[in-house]
């Protein structure tokens, strides 16, 4: 059970409505995390704010910040991003044992980008202050300084949601347990 009470969308602001449909609905149903963060209008407006941002101008492909969220949850150990965020990078075309072994050092299906995806993210997780001119040096190779921005923030961003659900102990919304792919993580 969660430790604050979830709330709904009618106690948000009119404004805002549109934005929870849009993190409540569909395959993307984050009903409890955003009937929390419903608590704080200003922080649900700007947090999921920027995430609609994020994904409607993103530089990166969907699979690649997906692997990088899969990456930090799985470090976070935050079951709630983890079941959510490894179905939608199966969604992506990446078998489901790939997700799964996706902390190991060869991953199935992984191409050398996605490999430095998921190497940089765990970097971010585990050492952040220890990352060597040569491992940006290899990003730089592989993506533009743009691309290594998001794909920073989105791991940041990441850790931030896996600490709130953590700590507040988010429940799996029950369309999501009834899912027929949910659980594959």
């Amino acid at each position: 059970m969660a430790r604050v009470s979830p709330i709904g969308k009618d106690k948000l602001p009119d404004a805002l409505h549109d934005l929870w449909d849009q993190f409540t609905q569909g395959e993307r149903d984050f009903t409890n995390q955003a009937g929390a963060l419903a608590h704080s209008p200003e922080t649900f407006a700007h947090l999921y704010g920027l995430v609609v941002a994020m994904r409607a101008h993103s530089s990166l492909s969907e699979r690649l910040v997906e692997i990088a969220v899969v990456t930090t949850s799985k470090l976070n150990e935050c079951p709630y991003c983890v079941a959510h965020h490894s179905v939608a990078l199966e969604r992506t075309g990446l078998p489901a044992e790939s997700v799964k072994a996706i902390l190991e050092s060869d991953v199935p299906g992984f191409s050398a980008m996605e490999l430095l995806v998921r190497d940089y993210a765990r970097l971010l997780v585990e050492r952040p202050w220890g990352i060597g001119d040569g491992f940006h040096d290899e990003l730089r190779r592989h993506f533009s300084e743009r691309q290594i921005v998001e794909l920073t923030i989105r791991v940041g961003l990441c850790a931030l949601f896996n600490t709130f659900n953590q700590a507040l102990d988010i429940p799996m919304e029950e369309s999501f347990l009834e899912a027929p792919d949910a659980g594959k993580a």
